[in-house]
């Protein structure tokens, strides 16, 4: 299992006081949760056979962290169509968000910014 890239993951924490305003990023979390799960359980059986960098499962926790679910999955749905045998493979970050209004923990999910500006 290939590690999350850096800027995948962060070192903001969770606070109390900050409840309300992380339900909007519960569906988000969910994802991200499914998707640590994977990496964890199914990825290592496979090993480093992704062509690109980072891995599609990488990729996939990047651009829900940074896009949102929807928006992340349809990412995601390209960059694993964009992956088969034949391809040339190679660096294939996650664009980043414009203005990306959240924090990352160290585990790579995503909790409201501690400015309050989401």
């Amino acid at each position: 299992m290939s590690v999350l890239p850096s800027y995948a993951v962060g070192d903001a924490h969770f606070a109390a006081s900050d409840s309300l305003r992380s339900v909007p990023l519960l569906p988000r979390n969910a994802v991200l949760a499914f998707l640590h799960g994977y990496r964890v359980t199914v990825s290592p059986m496979y090993g480093d056979v992704c062509k690109y960098y980072p891995s599609c499962s990488a990729y996939a926790v990047g651009a829900v962290q940074q896009h949102g679910v929807v928006k992340g999955t349809v990412m995601a749905a390209a960059r694993l169509a964009r992956c088969h045998p034949w391809a040339l493979g190679g660096e294939d970050d996650v664009p980043p968000h414009r203005d990306f209004p959240h924090a990352l923990t160290s585990r790579g999910f995503v909790v409201p910014s501690p400015t309050g500006k989401d």
